[in-house]
């Protein structure tokens, strides 16, 4: 399936548009990632139903002309995006990084988004990148005091920034491997291909770890000063979906965000890892009836 480009200020987003229903949803991926890692949904679009899945800013085939600095610069390029098509009100879908990059969306324009499913999302208080020892070894607590100093990170960030300068697949492969792929299924040897070859094409990895690093919504001191006491704001119905044998998103991430955002519901998958998208695919019914419901 052929994406489809429109322009936004300085920058060209590229996407998936499925179907022509009333019912729009806007499934945004994660980092290392991109709008094809949706496609296992796209032959599950039933009728009523738009599905719009864009590469955000700096990701697969989305230009890259301005850095971002925040993950709310993303959900800005959203609105605009969403203006640009004419859509009034989504029912938006966030993975990983994508989930805190929908509340953002839903927390500064909550008259665009009627419904949040988080889908193994980072918390609202952001994603950290401690400082690491000689071994290392995460030291706790310690944060980088800026993304100049985040993009030498030995463990979390150079390994990959450099495999994306050197296209290197196997690398990036293993990666997803070990980290995203821990549940009770493995993608294809087509969806490997089609995906690990999009994440190849992110061009803003260090700017995103700090957006996703620094982010903080609640009215609480993070490791980057006091939050935004924006998650207020969501009001929404929202639907938060993980599997018990993520790696990336612990348990407790998922529950402070249903602490901060009280019209929530959840619901735990068994054996599965920071992929529904893999490990589930039932999930996205799951979707449909929440949706429907609200």
């Amino acid at each position: 399936m052929e994406k489809k480009s429109i322009s936004i200020g300085k920058e060209e987003l590229f996407y998936y548009d499925i179907n022509k229903g009333n019912r729009v949803i806007l499934a945004i991926h994660g980092n290392s990632s991109s709008s094809a890692y949706y496609s296992p949904l796209f032959d599950k679009v039933e009728e009523g139903f738009r599905l719009i899945a864009p590469d955000l800013r700096g990701y697969g085939d989305s230009s890259y002309n301005e850095r971002v600095t925040s993950l709310k610069d993303f959900a800005n390029d959203l609105n605009l995006f969403l203006e640009k098509l004419n859509v009034d009100v989504v029912d938006v879908i966030g993975w990983s990084l994508g989930g805190g990059v929908v509340m953002e969306l839903a927390a500064n324009y909550p008259n665009k988004v009627k419904t949040l499913t988080l889908l193994s999302s980072t918390t609202h208080k952001g994603y950290p990148i401690f400082k690491k020892n000689e071994q290392g070894q995460a030291k706790f607590g310690e944060v980088y005091e800026s993304v100049d100093t985040l993009q030498f990170d030995p463990v979390q960030v150079v390994p990959l920034q450099t495999a994306y300068q050197m296209k290197n697949f196997d690398f990036v492969k293993y990666i997803y491997d070990v980290t995203i792929y821990t549940g009770k299924n493995k993608p294809t040897e087509e969806q490997t291909k089609l995906w690990i070859l999009d994440t190849l094409k992110q061009r803003n990895l260090v700017d995103a770890d700090w957006a996703l690093a620094t982010l903080n919504m609640s009215n609480e001191v993070g490791f980057y000063g006091m939050g935004t006491d924006t998650i207020k704001n969501i009001t929404q119905p929202t639907l938060h979906l993980w599997g018990n044998k993520d790696l990336i998103v612990p348990e407790f991430m998922m529950l402070d965000n249903m602490r901060a955002i009280k019209n929530s519901i959840n619901k735990v998958y068994d054996g599965c890892g920071h992929s529904l998208l893999v490990d589930e695919i039932t999930f996205f019914n799951d979707v449909i009836e929440f949706i429907k419901s609200n």
